[in-house]
């Protein structure tokens, strides 16, 4: 670059960096909070990786600009399993303070989750040179789930797959700069991306399927190996010593998200697979476990890269209690899968390449995959101590930050050194130092079942098992909360604030927990708490206005909303609650533009144009509502709740017939709604088809026996029956 373009380039960066435009992207950000110059994580640096609607936003964390004396501070670094994703407030991270403090009494610990959901080590290698210079005394390293799907990785839809790493690394650093960012923002204006335009979790990845041995996969492991060695050679260079884990997955209940056949496979090879297949799983439907084993191998000799394959060949030898044999095979199933959301035996075979090389340079290698697996009987990982795919339960976490624990002792500071004589403390003394109640568990278990009605949750082939499986678990949850477990929860949260009152998550459990118990007044004070520790965090105002709205404090709830957008402008579920809230105070049309806004966000988020249809209907704009509410359709078809609404709407008209088809889609699809079978029960009946309407009637009593209409409406329709029948 000649210096007149040079100083014209340096001069153009200037004044947009005095005009405000762009966005940050260093990891931490210094800041003010109570009188104290804290660093606090960055709430933007994903966009450095992302399209600012996809950016993802990571947990809260404040860490004292400068470290107190007689404090050790561990950085943990890696994804969502790492930020302990579905609630960070018990990841493993925070099952690792517990540890140490209780384990070292007269010390204090810092552990600081620099952690982000979706991103790979394309991004947590400028977090951990970031890291680098906070006064950490350890590194725990627990990173690789999200190569492949990740930024830059061979099956993203967050941008090119698998470019160079020159190209990543001059894409990174132009995008760190103002121009840069103001570059592409103009390309994407000029050309449309074809990235989606915001976060709509792991089924945004269904048609960016892979085959294990695909170029772009090798070249991405290269990726994930210099990048790690950078991570190692960082913390080397600035003598903080490491733990570096091996990254478990669910390999026994968690089927493959999607299967494809080798590319050798000819059209004659694929009939026989095809045939071995079918016959073995009629076999394995049976109970012949040894005999679907036969067909299985049979099929496997044709074309074992198929990862459904290899998940049923697994359950068979597991069933037949020939566990090492089903261990390779659900391992197989894993690393043949073609939505490969888990780390697999290469990223782990790097990982502990990394960690051998390593080893004299202050680097322990924690085999985290076997230490999970013991916890696991007999010897696999799976639902004892995961969710899902990869995020581990409240159990798994405890296992993994016990066996960091126990690896950190030996690399912590001298300081620490013959200072306890303590014994580890068990999970259950963890738990009641986090404040485990069954509240918690409750929410936790209801999130894990709503990421599983998605896709590609929904496309496993064990689905239909695991919702079983969570559905018991829930019933089981729900049978604690009885008065006495809330006095004790109340009782154990009490105890927690007094002896942690600056613990932010502890502080936003303790709120959600006097929510769910209808202690509202309570629940505010809490929330109002927690927005004076996390002012710069739009979380607290966003839990605030909705707690506020649930009051029917709509324009304080309007009011804490408004700022959480100013805070943080892409959280659709902010904009729905602000839009909802409007609508309550007959602001239609402002309420109408929230959800637009909304909706240009998540294209593709059918109860947008549900919370449309509410408004429209509420402003006596029927004719739009009804074309919202077809549209919510049109985006998920089996969306009841629309289909439910839009046939009371065709019924209002009476137009029967399209009522009708609505409501025998709400009953297919809800068939437990009392409401769907009473209506559908009245559509029939005004066709003067009697019998079948005393069907839905009858129906609709027994799901609900209170119901005054249904029972009305029976009790005319068999009146008369028996009249004609005299």
């Amino acid at each position: 670059m000649t210096l007149v373009p040079a100083v014209l380039f340096a001069a153009l960066e200037l004044a947009l960096r005095l005009a405000g435009y762009g966005y940050p992207t260093s990891f931490f950000r210094k800041t003010q909070i109570a009188g104290r110059t804290v660093y606090v994580e960055n709430d933007r640096f994903g966009l450095r990786f992302f399209p600012p609607a996809l950016a993802r936003i990571p947990s809260p964390t404040v860490l004292t600009a400068r470290k107190a004396t007689n404090t050790c501070r561990i950085f943990v670094l890696g994804e969502s399993a790492a930020l302990g994703d579905p609630e960070p407030a018990f990841g493993f991270g925070r099952y690792l303070e517990v540890l140490l403090r209780e384990r070292f009494p007269e010390a204090q610990f810092e552990v600081i989750c620099a952690s982000m959901t979706a991103v790979n080590s394309h991004a947590l290698l400028p977090i951990a040179r970031e890291c680098a210079g906070r006064d950490g005394d350890l590194w725990v390293i627990y990173m690789g789930n999200n190569e492949v799907v990740g930024p830059f990785g061979a099956g993203t839809v967050l941008g090119p797959r698998s470019p160079s790493r020159f190209s990543i690394h001059a894409s990174l650093a132009l995008k760190a700069m103002r121009v840069g960012q103001l570059l592409d923002a103009t390309i994407d204006q000029v050309i449309p991306s074809a990235t989606p335009g915001s976060w709509q979790g792991m089924k945004m990845f269904l048609n960016a399927q892979t085959r294990h041995d695909e170029p772009n996969r090798l070249r991405t492991n290269e990726h994930f190996q210099k990048n790690l060695t950078a991570i190692l050679r960082t913390a080397k260079n600035a003598g903080i010593p490491v733990v570096l884990c091996t990254v478990a997955t669910n390999l026994k209940d968690c089927a493959p998200f999607a299967s494809l056949h080798s590319s050798r496979l000819t059209e004659y090879q694929l009939r026989d697979w095809q045939t071995a297949y079918q016959k073995a799983q009629e076999l394995e439907a049976a109970g012949r476990w040894n005999d679907a084993l036969v067909q299985y191998h049979a099929a496997a000799a044709v074309d074992g890269e198929y990862a459904e394959l290899q998940f049923r060949l697994g359950r068979c030898h597991f069933a037949a209690s020939q566990f090492d044999q089903a261990r390779r095979c659900f391992q197989l199933a894993r690393d043949f899968d073609a939505l490969p959301f888990r780390a697999d035996s290469k990223i782990n075979e790097i990982i502990r390449a990394a960690g051998r090389e390593f080893a004299g340079s202050g680097v322990a290698l924690l085999d985290a995959e076997e230490i999970l697996a013991l916890a696991s009987p007999p010897g696999i990982t799976g639902a004892e101590v995961f969710y899902e795919h990869v995020h581990l339960n409240f159990d798994g976490n405890y296992h993994l930050a016990r066996a960091v624990a126990e690896k950190a002792v030996t690399l912590l500071p001298q300081f620490l050194a013959g200072r306890t004589t303590r014994e580890w403390p068990p999970a259950e003394l963890c738990n009641r130092r986090l404040c485990v109640t069954p509240w918690d568990r409750h929410r936790v278990c209801e999130n894990v079942i709503q990421r599983h009605t998605q896709p590609p949750f929904t496309l496993q082939l064990d689905h239909d098992r695991q919702m079983q499986m969570f559905s018991s678990q829930l019933a089981a949850i729900r049978s604690q909360l009885t008065p006495e477990a809330r006095q004790e929860a109340r009782a154990l949260y009490q105890s927690g604030l007094t002896t942690r009152p600056e613990d932010f998550y502890l502080r936003g459990n303790s709120a959600k927990f006097l929510e769910d118990t209808g202690e509202y007044p309570a629940a505010l004070a809490e929330w109002k708490h927690v927005e004076e520790m996390l002012p710069y965090h739009f979380g607290p105002s966003f839990y605030l206005g909705k707690l506020l709205a649930r009051l029917g404090r709509y324009t304080e709830a309007e009011q804490a909303l408004k700022k959480t957008l100013r805070l943080r402008p892409d959280v659709v579920d902010a904009r729905v609650a602000l839009g909802q809230v409007l609508a309550k105070q007959r602001k239609p049309d402002e309420a109408l533009a929230c959800f637009d806004q909304a909706l240009r966000l998540q294209p593709g988020n059918a109860r947008l144009h549900l919370h449309r249809a509410e408004t429209l209907a509420s402003a006596e704009r029927r004719d739009e509502s009804v074309q919202a509410l077809r549209q919510a359709i049109e985006v998920l078809p089996d969306f009841w709740e629309a289909r439910y609404y839009l046939g009371v709407e065709l019924a209002t008209r009476e137009q029967i017939q399209g009522a009708e088809d609505q409501f025998r889609e709400v009953v297919r699809l809800k068939p437990d709604y009392a409401l769907a079978h009473l209506n559908l029960g009245v559509a029939l009946a005004k066709q003067r088809r009697m019998q079948e309407a005393m069907v839905q009637f009858r129906e609709t009593l027994r799901l609900d026996a209170s119901n005054r209409l249904a029972q009305e409406y029976l009790s005319k329709l068999e009146s008369r029956a028996a009249t004609v029948s005299q």
